[in-house]
């Protein structure tokens, strides 16, 4: 507020509020000890009391995964289900048990395995280039790094996590999923490329070229389904690009491999011996489990659920134009981000107070903002989860990569409410309503054949959580470049609207 005179009127500014989060309690055994010491790796904080509540200091459900698994290296048994029941360290400390031996296959997992339901879905897309359908990352990666380097760090992960030499067999209108079991299974396609005569203006338009190449290349049939390529751009340094097929990826997945691969090209220069952390169960006893848990008389029950929403209360978006194909091809993306000032309160502040999940706010703001629009407080939205919810207590897949998504349908609705407060209330209830998270829809559908709605949301929802540091350790970091097209333009998409968020730099990112 200022004076008449332009000057900072004192007077006026309101009192002070204390916006600090109170004494930091230290921890007072090992347990306590071992948990702040995940906690700060995993949520990128200084200083973390024993008190202070998870979703509080930005905690999410995908970094709630991170938290077992290091808890698990570190001798202690932990779920994910307790670090949301259990918000603080003090709380957590008490139920966390002793971490027993890994029972997983640590050798090549090889042999047929079942599709997941989330597989399913993709194959009954019928998309026109089924092998174009990716995930990848660039990284900026040190000078230090080398072709040599890559390909044997590479290697490495390829032997390790067994979903990155899945192949896929089209058998009249069914697919099969396999294991490769020979030598070329476990090569890497790996091409080191030198930018170097070219000038820093045009190595970007040249390095998406090499790119669209690579992202285009995969084989579902004989692999590979991952691609490296080493960019060498001269004193603009050293580009890293990773391509994977999304049937045997997600973002969990990428958050395991970067986190390995720092580790093994820190070992390799060093000269030292590859040390990963033990596998967790296969994505193969995953697959078999959950075929085994769709005849479930647990899952049955689930199904009246989805069969008792009103899905048809809601009503299309609106359109300027009817038909036309829907291709991957005509996209256009809006990105809009928020400060680090505001994603910290977004991410801090408001579960405090609401008692909520970055989810439950993310949603309510998306009904609000489609509200606008079509004039309807009701929106169906196709949400996405992580997939990795504790369904057998005998099965860990905190460290096991796959594509594990969950992909289900929810009716959003605020009518009656009269501010965004208790319109996310609202929102949080109907969340917290869905059975298991969601995972109970895909399985009743691809896997049981129950009969179980099929919705098709035109607006689909995904929240990768905080990206910040899932680019590994000292090596290797995010770089800027274009990734190439990741989706062949002929595929139909499934969704008119796809919104994505992120939190990288401190800062919230969202895609429309």
């Amino acid at each position: 507020p200022l004076s008449p005179n332009g000057k900072l009127d004192r007077n006026a500014l309101p009192a002070p509020e204390w916006q600090g989060r109170g004494e930091i309690i230290a921890p007072r055994n090992a347990t306590e000890e071992a948990l702040v010491a995940i906690w700060r790796e995993v949520l990128k904080r200084e200083r973390v009391s024993v008190t202070d509540n998870f979703f509080e200091l930005g905690g999410d459900s995908i970094q709630s995964i991170q938290v077992v698994a290091r808890a698990k290296r570190a001798g202690l048994s932990l779920t994910a289900r307790q670090v949301f029941e259990q918000q603080t360290i003090a709380a957590l400390a008490a139920v966390a048990g002793h971490a027993t031996a890994v029972t997983a296959e640590q050798g090549l997992v090889t042999g047929e395995v079942p599709l997941s339901p989330i597989q399913h879905w993709f194959f009954d897309q019928e998309l026109a280039a089924p092998h174009h359908f990716n995930q990848a990352v660039l990284l900026d990666a040190a000078a230090a790094v080398t072709p040599g380097l890559v390909s044997e760090a590479m290697s490495h992960l390829l032997r390790h996590h067994d979903a990155l030499r899945l192949r896929f067999d089209r058998q009249g209108e069914s697919w099969r999923q396999l294991h490769g079991q020979d030598e070329a299974a476990v090569q890497l396609a790996f091409e080191p490329i030198d930018l170097t005569e070219l000038g820093a203006a045009v190595q970007p338009a040249a390095l998406k070229k090499h790119a669209d190449r690579l992202q285009a290349s995969l084989d579902l049939a004989d692999g590979p389904l991952l691609r490296a390529a080493l960019f060498d751009l001269g004193e603009q340094g050293m580009r890293l690009l990773l391509i994977v097929h999304h049937l045997v990826v997600d973002g969990v997945s990428w958050r395991i491999l970067l986190e390995d691969l720092a580790t093994v090209l820190s070992a390799l220069q060093r000269g030292e011996p590859v040390r990963l952390a033990a596998k967790t169960t296969s994505f193969r006893a995953w697959a078999e489990r959950l075929v085994a848990h769709a005849g479930s008389e647990s899952l049955q029950r689930e199904l009246a659920y989805w069969q008792g929403q009103p899905w048809a209360e809601a009503s299309r978006l609106p359109r300027d134009h009817d038909g036309g194909t829907n291709r991957a091809d005509t996209v256009r993306m809006v990105s809009v981000t928020l400060d680090a000032a505001q994603t910290r309160a977004l991410l801090q502040d408001v579960p405090g107070v609401y008692h909520t999940q970055i989810n439950d706010v993310l949603l309510t703001a998306l009904v609000e903002a489609c509200a606008e629009w079509t004039g309807q407080r009701r929106l169906l939205v196709a949400l996405e989860g992580h997939g990795r919810e504790e369904l057998f207590a005998e099965l860990d897949v905190s460290r096991t990569v796959g594509w594990f998504t969950s992909l289900f349908p929810v009716l959003l609705e605020v009518e009656g409410t009269s501010d965004a407060g208790g319109a996310l209330k609202v929102v949080k209830e109907q969340l917290r309503a869905v059975p298991h998270r969601g995972i109970g829809y895909g399985l009743l559908r691809y896997l049981a054949g129950a009969a179980v709605p099929e919705v098709s949301p035109e607006i689909s929802f995904n929240y990768l959580g905080q990206l910040d540091g899932s680019g590994g350790a000292g090596a290797l970091r995010f770089a800027p470049e274009d990734v190439g097209a990741q989706q062949d333009g002929r595929n139909r998409r499934a969704h008119l609207i796809d919104v994505s968020a992120h939190v990288r730099d401190g800062c919230l990112q969202l895609q429309w």
